[in-house]
């Protein structure tokens, strides 16, 4: 069962420095051409680690949509 939450970045503001990418239990974040990071939604599980760990505060939570 999914969580009702996802991961969601900001890529107008990431860094790229791949903080998120280390700390994601279930490897749903990677950094697309050095530029910013992309959640996979799927993959996600919600637990916010990524969130708690991103030093440029461009990660939050997002409701999924009901299915």
């Amino acid at each position: 069962m999914k969580s009702k939450k996802y991961a969601s970045v900001d890529e107008k503001r990431c860094v790229a420095c791949g903080a998120c990418t280390n700390v994601c239990p279930t490897g749903a974040i990677t950094v697309i051409n050095g530029c910013y990071a992309r959640v996979d939604p799927e993959i996600c599980i919600g637990c916010s680690m990524c969130g708690k760990t991103c030093p440029a505060g461009c990660i939050s939570p997002v409701l999924r949509e009901a299915q």
